[in-house]
């Protein structure tokens, strides 16, 4: 990110999630992390807003986009941490730190996996969490998000 973005959200996707459409295909479906970066920008773009799409596999790297996102001033951060969503106290202070209203999305029902995913730390840092519906998770969050924010449709 070069300048400030105030119309933008920050949309993170943590480990493994630049594997969508090839892993566990029964489990995550066939859309890819660009069929979902495409889905967020168009979804932010009805309501006036740029969706800034970042993927990392490395926790250090998903802390400096929050952090960067609180620099820039970002008016909200739709998260998929992944793995690190059951593990990451540091992403979890990171989310706190920055005071960014925050939604977290699992494409699938974490709640009806092992019993090691039914924690989340980075929900815990979120206003929302949205679990079980696909990509489409992501739409519904930056639906959300936009609504908690007050800002409406432009369309």
């Amino acid at each position: 990110m070069a300048e400030p973005a105030t119309d933008t959200i920050l949309v993170l996707n943590g480990p493994n999630l630049n594997m969508l459409g090839t892993r566990e295909p029964e489990k995550y479906g066939h859309a890819t992390l660009a069929d979902v970066e495409a889905l967020c920008r168009e979804t932010a773009a009805t309501f006036g807003l740029k969706a800034d799409c970042r993927q990392s596999n490395r926790e250090g790297e998903l802390i400096d986009f929050i952090h960067e996102a609180h620099r820039h001033k970002m008016k909200g951060i739709v998260i998929n941490a992944g793995g690190y969503s059951h593990t990451s106290i540091a992403l979890h202070d990171a989310l706190l730190a920055v005071q960014i209203p925050t939604v977290e999305v699992h494409v699938t029902n974490i709640h009806a996996r092992e019993s090691f995913r039914h924690h989340s730390y980075t929900a815990r840092a979120a206003f929302a969490s949205l679990c079980g519906f696909g990509i489409e998770g992501y739409r519904l969050a930056i639906q959300g998000l936009a609504a908690k924010l007050g800002i409406k449709p432009t369309a």
